[in-house]
């Protein structure tokens, strides 16, 4: 089978429906059943009917879905399975299993087949499943997933086997949810068919420029199964405006679209092309698929993160994917929900804290003109914070050389999948990691090289926790953009706001002296929603609008600061434990989005920044 591509990590097109492309949605409600003493596999639950009568919900968390406890707190693999019909229309067709996310790692079986294998919760994987599927034809799906969390796992954790069963530890303030979080797909293809697509772009005046690189196997040709005795197919691509108005086309794997009078993707205005691939062989098109493209560019100048070659200054918020029932599972109309609170609140960006969101989030943030800082899954790997501080969190022992290959995949799966949304402006590669050792700055180096090369055309970072302040962080020396997490007023100088404000800005002109732009990607305060005083006391709505006024002082006196994400949009569940009572309480959002005091303070402060 020929084939050609300028990748060295393909991107993962998405299943769409095309004028050649075909899809099947499998959400629903399939077959489930714990394994906890993973016997399923020897068992061979993958070649028959799964032996339960429970049902649960694709997408979504499956902790939250019963009543029962061992289902919550479930450790260790569990099965899906569903039986599905295999459309008639694609007998001859490439036919692709593919699968939004499964957390944290997943083995598929098509009927008796074991199909394919993936680590990392929260990004893409896909089968061709041609020989192991007849058109028109039912076929049995059986997906193992697997929650469990080790030092060789992004994120990381530990099992610590007890009396009572396993008991999961990690290292991260939220709810470890896990399940087939988004949709699961079958789709179909021409046995000729175009494999990824990379665009970049940039202007120059009034004239933008579209950049691509386009991947595709050419599939077997004139009754040749290997692929020979038949002309390599060619590449034609074609760009259209918002009303459908072809403004510029190509032909070949690479090539550079000229854009006169183009319309800038910007911040508030998400303006897209469509750019149509098409994969042609003797005049006909054999593969199509469509990439929405953001004309725009990110650069950073000095202490200036420019958009457009506008300085742009970051207003929002750190998220979670975290709804009640749902836990992790993608809601379309949640999302529409939130960017409503988002816009409402004169939010202008946010966090996808602390792991790659459903690209369905995305492709919205695209058309509505927000931005987002873009995180792997790389939180918790910080063992001192959690009360580890008898173990380094970077050695042989703990997180060591094998994690950072982990760590290292998952950064080239996120870059591989978003690169393509104009909404993404800046990666984080980590966020709260221990940074203060040598052996820290030893794991990190080869991570920003890994992320740099997956993408050279945004800046990199991570988040940097306040156990590791200026002068004694030893990775923020890698990135681009400085972004902090700091709690003055809150963890340290609780309820004492004067003094956390001379600390903060004491801190935070020191890292000003970096001449790097600094983004404040955390800054929050516990508040119970109806808890009220006549003085700004702890955990009142009171106290959470005097905090974010003092930060926001702090903020304002200093230059180089160009961003402020609140922690956090919503309350979302956390590991149960004394000091979260119900889950963590810093949204300025209810875990149902009904909102508190702060909400309208920063209503006030963020529309009056856009109007002034």
């Amino acid at each position: 089978m020929a084939t050609r591509t300028d990748q060295e990590e393909p991107i993962m097109l998405r299943p769409q429906d095309t004028s050649t492309r075909e899809r099947k949605n499998l959400d629903g409600l399939w077959r489930f059943a714990l394994d906890g003493d993973r016997r399923g596999r020897d068992a061979g639950w993958f070649a028959r009917r799964l032996d339960t009568d429970r049902e649960l919900a694709v997408p979504a968390s499956y902790n939250d879905l019963t009543a029962e406890a061992e289902v919550h707190d479930h450790v260790g693999p569990v099965w899906y399975q569903r039986e599905v019909w295999v459309p008639a229309g694609w007998a001859g067709r490439r036919v692709v299993l593919h699968l939004e996310s499964a957390t944290h790692r997943a083995t598929v079986w098509v009927g008796d087949a074991e199909v394919v294998s993936h680590e990392g919760g929260y990004t893409p994987f896909e089968a061709d499943v041609t020989a192991h599927v007849t058109p028109g034809q039912p076929v049995r799906i059986s997906v193992e997933v697997d929650n469990t969390l080790t030092f060789r796992s992004i994120p990381p954790g530990e099992v610590e086997q007890t009396a009572h069963g396993p008991r999961q530890r990690y290292w991260h303030d939220f709810f470890n949810y896990a399940g087939l979080h988004r949709s699961v797909w079958l789709y179909a293809t021409d046995p000729a068919h175009l494999t990824d697509v990379t665009v970049t772009t940039g202007f120059a005046g009034t004239d933008g420029h579209v950049d691509y690189r386009v991947g595709w196997e050419s599939g077997p040709a004139d009754g040749a199964p290997d692929g020979t005795g038949g002309a390599d197919p060619d590449v034609a691509v074609v760009l259209r405006d918002a009303d459908g108005a072809e403004v510029a086309t190509g032909r070949g794997a690479t090539g550079r679209l000229t854009v006169p009078d183009v319309h800038l993707w910007a911040p508030g205005d998400g303006y897209l092309y469509d750019l149509e691939l098409q994969l042609v062989r003797d005049g006909t098109v054999l593969d199509s698929y469509h990439q929405s493209v953001g004309v725009r560019t990110v650069r950073v100048d000095g202490a200036r993160f420019l958009i457009n070659e506008q300085p742009f200054y970051f207003t929002g918020f750190g998220k979670h994917e975290d709804l009640a029932v749902l836990g992790k599972g993608h809601s379309p109309a949640h999302l529409v929900h939130d960017v409503a609170l988002l816009e409402w609140i004169g939010a202008n960006s946010f966090r996808t804290s602390h792991y790659p969101y459903s690209e369905d989030v995305l492709d919205y943030a695209d058309r509505r003109g927000l931005v987002l800082i873009d995180e792997t899954a790389a939180v918790g790997l910080n063992l001192g914070m959690f009360g580890r501080r008898d173990q380094p969190t970077f050695s042989p022992d703990t997180i060591d050389d094998q994690t950072r290959e982990v760590h290292a995949q998952a950064i080239r799966e996120l870059v591989a999948r978003d690169r393509n949304h104009p909404c993404v402006v800046l990666w984080s590669i980590a966020n709260e990691p221990e940074s203060r050792t040598a052996e820290a700055e030893a794991y990190f180096r080869p991570l920003f090289d890994v992320a740099r090369e997956a993408d050279p055309t945004r800046p990199v970072g991570f988040v940097n926790v306040g156990l590791a302040p200026h002068g004694q962080c030893r990775v923020s020396q890698f990135c681009d953009v400085i972004m902090l997490n700091r709690y003055y007023g809150w963890y340290s100088y609780t309820g004492d706001l004067a003094a956390a404000e001379d600390a903060w800005e004491a801190e935070l002109r020191d890292w000003a002296g970096e001449g790097k732009p600094i983004i404040v990607t955390e800054y929050g305060a516990d508040t119970y929603p109806g808890l009220h005083a006549t003085t700004p006391t702890p955990w009142t709505e009171e106290y959470q609008v005097a905090y974010l006024d003092m930060n926001h002082r702090v903020f304002d006196r200093i230059a180089e600061v160009v961003g402020e994400q609140v922690w956090n949009f919503a309350d979302f569940a956390t590991t149960p434990g004394i000091i979260r009572v119900g889950g963590n309480k810093k949204g300025v959002f209810t875990r149902d989005r009904q909102p508190k005091a702060a909400a309208h303070t920063l209503r006030a402060r963020w529309r009056g920044r856009v109007a002034g």
